[in-house]
């Protein structure tokens, strides 16, 4: 993930339109008070530090650009202290601005972020801030009001099989046609995390297929989830119950992704209208009881019963 992070502005694949902004911003050396929000993956830090070494040579990168993570120490004597006084020292020699950047910013406290106004209003002439958060209900109102805001949303598998292909390519790995797409799928628009499973899959079994990547994440394959569902509508229940159970101690499988996976297929099965939002109420009870920490085995007979239930139904209607 570190090897392949784009270095520069241009190298980035996703959110022309946000990059070509920033661009600008820089070019005409006006670039105001960032605020990069958007879940994880997704470019946020990557656009923030191609920004940097654009705007800073090697050597001076050190005494321009503060970095700070959630990991770092972040409260409200750090926003006083050190991050004040290195907004407050001018640079001499080199005129233009220090840039200080707070990576998941929404993990400092109400305290923290209410400091960091003043500092904020009161340095603008030679610091810029970019605060980079994953969640933005969770920065407070004054300053994303002081900030300009970008939102990164997740890529579009268009955006993401180029740049996966260029990293296969470099690193030689064999992926098939179907492996791809389950990789795709799997990450969600997480571009690290598509990695992150790439690289997994690859070492763990050689060849990158949709089996494998499925085995690897420990994520329900296609086959099984079309088998449980053959299960729920066409055997009897105490039949349905002892296969379900069975593949899921063989398989190591949780009720609840069986869940998610089966809602996908819910949607693609033709059920009658009211019979489907009956179905799909029910599923989304078991997913919050599920949530609330109750015993599998008792909301797997309650995902079955529904099932049956909506069988019978489809059965009287017809």
């Amino acid at each position: 993930v570190e090897k392949y992070r784009p270095q520069a502005l241009s190298e980035l694949v996703s959110h022309r339109d946000i990059l070509s902004t920033v661009q600008r911003f820089i070019s005409e050396d006006r670039l105001p008070h960032l605020l990069l929000y958007g879940p994880p993956g997704t470019g946020k830090t990557s656009t923030i530090l191609a920004c940097a070494r654009q705007l800073y040579r090697e050597r001076e990168f050190g005494s321009m650009v503060l970095e700070l993570n959630a990991s770092d120490d972040r409260g409200i004597d750090i926003v006083r202290g050190p991050i004040l006084s290195f907004a407050s020292t001018r640079t001499i020699f080199k005129k233009g601005f220090k840039l200080v950047i707070l990576d998941e910013a929404d993990a400092m406290t109400q305290d923290a972020q209410n400091a960091l106004r003043r500092v904020i209003e009161k340095f603008t002439e030679n610091t810029r801030f970019c605060l980079i958060c994953n969640y933005l209900s969770k920065i407070i109102p004054a300053l994303q009001s002081r900030c300009t805001r970008f939102r990164f949303g997740p890529l579009t598998p268009e955006l993401m099989v180029p740049r996966l292909q260029h990293v296969i390519q470099e690193e030689g790995v064999d992926v098939t046609e179907d492996g791809m797409k389950a990789l795709v799928t799997l990450s969600s628009g997480d571009m690290r995390r598509a990695l992150n499973i790439l690289q997994s899959t690859s070492m763990a079994f050689g060849k990158v297929t949709e089996e494998n990547v499925y085995t690897c994440t420990g994520h329900p394959l296609k086959s099984d989830i079309a088998n449980i569902l053959d299960w729920m509508l066409n055997q009897d229940f105490s039949t349905a119950y002892r296969k379900i159970t069975e593949l899921k101690a063989l398989k190591g499988l949780a009720l609840q992704d069986i869940l998610t996976e089966i809602h996908l297929f819910v949607h693609r099965v033709d059920f009658p209208p009211s019979i489907r939002m009956q179905l799909l109420i029910k599923l989304a009870d078991i997913e919050y009881r599920l949530a609330a920490g109750t015993s599998e085995k008792i909301q797997l007979s309650s995902l079955i019963a529904a099932f049956q239930v909506t069988r019978d139904l489809v059965v009287a209607e017809a």
